[in-house]
């Protein structure tokens, strides 16, 4: 790979590192939110959902920390 295509990688690295954190921002606030809810709409429809959308965003943090461990084997 040249010089020029790694740069684009890397470029693209950060590009997915900086998403990353703004989606752990947001599920760090999300998971606030939960935890600030009184335990009854924790455990009603509302707290699920809650729960099921910080999973969710859990699963591409890790998806994402993964697509740059691949791409730091390439460059």
């Amino acid at each position: 790979m040249n010089k020029e295509r790694r740069k684009e990688l890397e470029r693209a690295d950060a590009l997915i590192s900086e998403a990353q954190s703004i989606i752990e921002s947001v599920r760090d606030e999300e998971e606030e939110a939960y935890d600030n809810l009184p335990e009854s709409f924790q455990e009603g429809e509302r707290g699920e959902q809650m729960q099921e959308y910080i999973s969710s965003l859990d699963d591409i943090i890790d998806q994402l920390d993964e697509a740059m461990g691949t791409l730091g084997e390439i460059y």
